[in-house]
């Protein structure tokens, strides 16, 4: 792509039996915010490690902004790295810290120290200049971090997992931060996390990542209502895997059957991919319960397990007729209490066939 500031080309990584890496290929844009999201062990921190040259691959290339770097020392690569545990230098004050790199480069006293004033602002800090890394706050730790790692203009960004060790409350405020700073400098971030929420909120582009393969990148979007495999779409919580019976193709849609309701897919592929059984993917949030299935093109019966209440949302876990159970998640009651028969409906460009 011609846009592309880094190209991952077949590199594979393992640590004795362990593959961190399986020939796996991305291709990460210009400005982009992209995320490396998968579950831990996955992979995903040592393909964020290879990039900084951290770790050496057994295969593959890497090239950035078009030139292969696979045996470029990490110290050439022009890269920043941010890391889970802040690592801010605890007898430096704030502006010691973000200026550190500048030091190191030789940058110009008057220059370096314009350049920490302008990062100061960018994250929030102006005013604690002076004050003790080891006096600020973990969220405020972080700042530094980012801060000192921008300071040199890095070609890209690397953060490993730098909001875990924060509580809920300042790790929602970080992303919006960290967003808002990869918009105002244009920065390309490569970003890792296991917080599927977390790569939703800020991602431009997320790489699912398992057993050192990419198994999706797509749109954050996308992942989240068109998942392709069945890893992909229970990874995202919400998420509705139901067994189907395959009956047939034809001009496009195939046709599967739950229970006694048949319902047509539109489809890209050919029967021949298909086996008798098929798995789809619906959104809790795309089930319809009640007099809200009424409005939809399938409804199913089905008996109420149980409801649950969490503050903005209501969860209904129902049964079909043939056993399998799902959620249906909606803003508000729509059964009475204590009701405990009734439909669920689906639209069907709401439901995904899963390639299993």
């Amino acid at each position: 792509m011609e846009d592309s500031i880094l190209r991952l080309q077949n590199i594979t990584k393992s640590f004795g039996s362990v593959i961190a890496a399986d020939d796996l290929s991305l291709v990460i844009n210009q400005g982009e915010f992209f995320t490396l999201l998968g579950p831990s062990g996955s992979g995903k921190s040592s393909i964020l490690r290879a990039i900084a040259g951290l770790q050496k691959l057994d295969a593959g290339q890497i090239y950035l902004r078009g030139e292969e770097i696979s045996a470029v020392p990490p110290w050439k690569r022009n890269l920043g790295m941010v890391f889970q545990d802040y690592a801010v230098f605890p007898h430096m004050n704030v502006a010691e810290n973000i200026g550190y790199g500048l030091r190191i480069a030789n940058v110009d006293k008057t220059a370096a120290r314009k350049k920490v004033s302008e990062l100061l602002a960018l994250v929030g800090l102006t005013g604690k200049e002076n004050q003790s890394a080891v006096t600020l706050s973990g969220g405020e730790k972080q700042r530094v971090a980012l801060a000192r790692a921008l300071a040199l203009e890095p070609t890209l960004l690397l953060l490993d997992e730098p909001l875990s060790a924060l509580d809920e409350k300042i790790r929602r405020e970080m992303q919006q931060e960290l967003k808002s700073i990869q918009r105002k400098t244009g920065t390309t971030f490569i970003y890792v996390t296991h917080d599927q929420e977390e790569a939703l909120t800020m991602s431009d582009r997320i790489a699912v990542i398992n057993n050192g393969k990419c198994i999706q990148c797509d749109l954050p979007e996308v992942l989240f209502r068109k998942p392709k495999t069945r890893f992909v779409a229970s990874f995202f919580r919400g998420c509705n895997i139901i067994r189907s019976e395959f009956l047939g193709i034809r001009d496009g849609f195939a046709t599967c059957r739950i229970g006694n309701t048949n319902l047509s897919l539109e489809v890209e592929s050919t029967a021949s991919k298909f086996q008798p059984t098929l798995s789809l993917a619906v959104r809790a949030e795309s089930l319809f319960i009640g007099q809200d299935a009424e409005d939809c093109d399938l409804s199913f019966q089905v008996s109420v397990q149980n409801v649950i209440y969490r503050g903005t949302n209501i969860d209904y876990l129902v049964e079909f007729e043939d056993g399998q159970q799902a959620t249906a998640t909606t803003t508000r009651r729509c059964l009475a209490p204590g009701e405990r028969e009734t439909r669920v409906g689906i639209f069907p460009q709401d439901v995904v066939i899963l390639d299993d």
